[in-house]
């Protein structure tokens, strides 16, 4: 799971960094999982745990560069480790939740 968040959360970082907002890229990651848009509470709560996990990370430069390059391999120059690793957590709520895993 860690590898396939790592991954989504590539791709969400992709999106944010071309419209310089999270929300786009949460939206966007959101979308690729669960194949509809977010609501505006379900964003809300997302962009606060990208907020709270980017604060952890900014502040241990080690801890975030271990979470994007752990267990994939290294990762690409000039991004920010602390906005992707982040996102990884955010990747990681969006592929456990139960309506991604089941269709009701």
């Amino acid at each position: 799971y860690v590898e396939a968040a790592q991954a989504l959360a590539r791709e969400m970082y992709q999106v944010s960094s071309k419209e310089k907002d999270s929300a786009s890229g949460i939206s966007h990651g959101f979308r690729i999982c669960l194949s509809r848009p977010a609501k505006p509470e379900e964003i809300d709560g997302l962009e606060k745990l990208f907020k709270k996990a980017y604060n952890v990370y900014e502040k241990d430069p080690k801890l975030a560069e271990m979470m994007v390059t752990q267990p994939m391999s290294q990762n690409i120059k000039g991004l920010d480790n602390s906005k992707l690793a982040a996102l990884t957590v955010v990747g990681n709520v969006l592929l456990n939740l139960d309506e991604f895993l089941m269709k009701r």
